[in-house]
């Protein structure tokens, strides 16, 4: 049976059952979290058995990583956010004998190409330890270029690719298995970082077979249409009945660009509209995801032309990167804008959902942006001379356009700290996402800069296992500072 093509209720009935229970978790999340006390911490994660995927790689790093964190609330805060892709997102199966994995972002039942390639990130170097999480990344893979030849311009998928859109009065209507049409370049470039570092990982280049290669073939034909070196796309989008920030201007094609070798993205990885087409975080990262296809076509797939025409590319966007993006800015010296036009028009400011500016260094090798420039970027973005770094009673961080005034994202705040070598910088991040939780134990998009009790989004995945994430990192480079923090 092909589940990508079959009536929707089936695939509801295979999901019920995990994600009932994760419904049941997360409603009972507030009230347990509030009747705790210290070192009396209840785990709010589902039951075993209610659990959508189990790795025992995962499981025993969490006992490991948690053994060596001091104080009781922080270590619950990561054992309930480090599993938690896996523990309520995650839908595996065999799909025609081989695997199959679909992830939704959390409180929305769509996959995101971006959301769901960075959720499962974390278990990466896990894989050669535990052949079910080896599937998943299969599946997961195989699936991603599967939904980018059904719609290259989307970026919010469907497991039942029959389905129809939950956004109809979206202009064009989405077709079928398509969730949203919002083109983001960072579409394109997690599910290129998933399968290459997935080859590097673990040596198998069983990935890399033919519809991987149509996917990755679009991806590149897709890049080269956005350049709009002919002042034009194919691509439009207008939403009807929703705010400004979800509408791209002028009949949904966006403002005016120059073409300068830059990569136009409609959406920033906030899915709000970009004021300006040239992304500059996108296009960093779509520099090292062209180049990283050029070692796969080199290397694996055997095709020079192919590898050639990534390289070339890749270097073409990065020149264009060094040539139009890296602006004198009064105060910091050179540091790279967030969005410009090509005509000379420039954005400074950061939304934090990945990539950003201040997640460079997270993100991207270093041959693909300059550390000096990098580092003058950072101190402007985490200093009030960026119109949204808020600074309030509950904390401080990087905000956005995306949630509205004073409200900080608590992934910009994980990245600072993943960012840093600055081990207090490093502490001060972590004790602020110990204290603004609301409570909860998990992450979510934002909260409140001056009451951390009004935060959006109760479950995000994404952010919960990156939270995971950091501390692994932490626990790995600076062992001592789990031992130091206290709640």
């Amino acid at each position: 049976m092909n589940l990508l093509t079959h009536p929707f209720p089936l695939r509801t009935l295979l999901l019920s059952s995990c994600m009932l229970a994760v419904s049941f978790s997360f409603a009972g999340s507030l009230d347990a979290s509030a009747a705790n006390k210290k070192d009396d911490y209840k785990t709010q994660r589902p039951e075993a058995s209610k659990r959508c995927f189990r790795s025992e790689a995962v499981e025993s790093t969490i006992n490991q990583v948690a053994a060596g964190i001091s104080d009781a609330k922080l270590a619950w805060m990561f054992t309930n956010c480090f599993p938690n892709t896996l523990d309520t997102t995650v839908d595996y199966e065999l799909l025609d004998g081989k695997p199959d994995t679909y992830v939704i972002t959390g409180d929305i039942d769509a996959m995101w190409l971006r959301d769901s390639s960075a959720q499962v990130w974390p278990y990466l170097s896990l894989a050669n330890k535990d052949e079910a999480l080896k599937n998943l990344f299969r599946g997961l893979i195989s699936r991603q270029m599967k939904c980018i030849l059904l719609d290259p311009y989307a970026n919010a998928f469907y497991k039942d690719f029959s389905k129809e859109t939950e956004w109809k009065e979206d202009k064009p209507t989405p077709g079928s298995g398509v969730h949203e049409r919002k083109y983001e370049i960072d579409s394109y470039c997690y599910p290129i970082r998933l399968a290459y570092n997935y080859w590097k990982e673990t040596g198998d280049a069983s990935i890399f077979d033919k519809a991987w290669d149509q996917g990755a073939r679009r991806i590149v034909k897709t890049f080269r249409t956005e350049q709009r070196k002919d002042g034009t796309t194919p691509y439009s989008f207008v939403r009807v009945y929703a705010n400004h920030t979800v509408t791209a201007p002028f009949e949904g094609k966006g403002r005016p660009s120059k073409p300068v070798g830059l990569i136009a993205s409609a959406f920033r990885p906030s899915d709000d509209g970009c004021m300006y087409p040239f992304l500059i975080p996108s296009n960093i990262f779509a520099a090292e995801s062209l180049g990283q296809l050029a070692e796969i076509y080199q290397t694996v797939l055997h095709d020079d032309s192919m590898a050639a025409e990534c390289k070339n590319f890749s270097e073409e966007v990065s020149a264009a990167i060094n040539k139009y993006a890296v602006i004198d800015h009064l105060d910091f010296g050179k540091i790279y804008a967030y969005e410009v036009d090509g005509y000379g028009n420039a954005v400074f400011m950061d939304d934090p959902n990945i990539p950003s500016l201040i997640a460079m260094k997270y993100l991207n090798a270093p041959k693909y942006y300059d550390e000096e420039v990098y580092q003058n970027t950072r101190r402007y973005l985490l200093s009030t001379a960026n119109p949204y770094y808020f600074v309030g009673k509950a904390g401080e961080g990087q905000g956005g356009p995306h949630a509205g005034l004073n409200t900080i994202w608590n992934m910009g705040i994980v990245l600072r700290a993943m960012t840093s070598t600055d081990t207090k910088e490093i502490k001060w991040c972590i004790e602020e996402l110990l204290h603004t939780d609301a409570d909860t134990g998990f992450m979510h998009e934002t909260f409140n800069k001056d009451d951390a009790s009004q935060f959006s989004r109760s479950w995000f995945a994404w952010a919960n296992t990156l939270f995971g994430e950091m501390i692994v990192q932490v626990h790995h480079q600076h062992p001592e500072l789990l031992k130091e923090i206290k709640n």
